[in-house]
């Protein structure tokens, strides 16, 4: 029988809160009318402290990836020099949209759920001076490791080279200071700690990086932010059909969380995070990323001789507890638990029960209750519960 409770704890897409559902649910309203000009010019606003940035945070229909290939083809052109870190699939994804554009890409090559280290940003500009930009996630979503973006960007300031960030699992999650740090382009998609369904991107570039896309002529159509500032900012519309329902749901999402408050949001988001480290920690399991590990997606190996799949499908489909396995060469070996968005710190209890139950089936040994009782008491010492 399958289970009657579910619970969506993957890194994304997360789940929805039903105040957003029934917003989403309401009639379409057209597009082309001062009613969702009001719409759009709120969540406009409403997304600039998530971001910390004075600058306009442009809405795109697409996945993070979509806000991803924007930046790229907006600031750079092809035969123009960049470098990008790959510590994880999404690293390596920036490689693959720079190769697209034709853009001449260096590598710097982490290990899997490793951050990357200043000095190799430093080594590599040096390297190949004629760069001009960083491509870097804050938060690495396949290997659950935070690189360090404010450092990094006292680099590329220093360079005069533009810094470009994926934050689509940090945006919400923790604090990003955008102006302060001298981020120039960050990106997020909708379906993490925004709290809706795929299919929204985000995207805020910094003056300079205005300054370059001024000047870059890299074919582009869909995805042109110059034509897309102009609708959005002078027009109060956006250059093409948007995702109307999406968008008044993006406002109610946004009320929730500004209404939590910011430093409460990250609040328990770090709480969670530090919940299942210990859990997993108690049941004497390894974290993948244990020097920097992400306040929004816990990586943990599986035991020696446990296929890691087969704990994740018998979570899902035994417990009614969804989360993800790892990509690439950590397929097998790596079970990803989310805690970012619309999720309680009580839901640790039940994601960890969950793999002690699983784990038990499939042989591994552990005092029975351990992880679940070093989840309850980090919950137990938080003055936010």
């Amino acid at each position: 029988m399958p289970p009657i409770k579910k619970y969506l704890l993957t890194p994304g897409p997360t789940e929805v809160p039903p105040e957003v559902l029934l917003e989403i649910a309401k009639p379409v309203i057209h597009h082309r009318t001062p009613e969702f000009s009001a719409e759009l010019d709120r969540a406009r606003q409403a997304l600039k402290p998530l971001f910390g940035t004075r600058e306009e945070v442009l809405i795109l229909n697409s996945s993070g990836t979509g806000a991803m290939e924007a930046a790229v083809c907006n600031l750079l052109a092809p035969g123009e020099e960049a470098i990008f870190v790959n510590g994880g699939k999404f690293g390596e994804r920036w490689g693959k949209i720079l190769n697209a554009y034709g853009i001449v890409a260096h590598e710097i090559k982490v290990e899997w759920g490793h951050p990357v280290e200043p000095e190799m940003v430093e080594q590599f500009l040096a390297r190949y001076p004629r760069s001009q930009a960083v491509f870097v996630q804050a938060s690495e979503t396949s290997t659950t490791a935070v690189h360090p973006v404010e450092t990094i960007a006292e680099i590329t300031r220093r360079r005069d080279v533009l810094l470009v960030v994926d934050g689509i699992t940090s945006v919400g999650v923790f604090e990003q200071k955008m102006d302060e740090w001298g981020v120039d382009a960050l990106v997020t998609g909708s379906q993490k700690a925004l709290m809706l369904p795929p299919g929204l991107g985000f995207i805020a570039l910094s003056e300079r990086a205005w300054r370059k896309a001024a000047q870059i002529s890299t074919p582009k159509f869909y995805f042109d932010l110059k034509r897309e500032l102009k609708a959005q900012r002078d027009e109060h519309t956006t250059a093409y059909t948007p995702a109307v329902s999406l968008i008044r749901g993006l406002n109610k999402s946004l009320e929730l969380i500004h209404r939590e408050t910011l430093p409460a949001v990250f609040g328990r988001h770090r709480l969670m995070a530090e919940a299942v480290r210990a859990g997993a920690r108690a049941l004497g399991l390894e974290l993948l990323a244990a020097r920097a590990p992400a306040p929004g997606v816990t990586g943990i190996l599986a035991p020696q001789g446990i296929d890691g799949t087969k704990v994740v499908r018998m979570m899902r489909d035994e417990m009614g507890v969804s989360v993800q396995g790892g990509q690439d060469h950590m397929k097998g070996k790596l079970i990803r638990i989310g805690h970012m968005g619309y999720v309680s710190p009580f839901e640790m209890l039940v994601a960890i029960s969950a793999l002690e139950i699983v784990l038990s089936r499939l042989g591994y040994r552990f005092p029975s209750g351990v992880g679940v009782a070093a989840v309850q008491n980090v919950l137990a010492r938080s003055a936010s519960i």
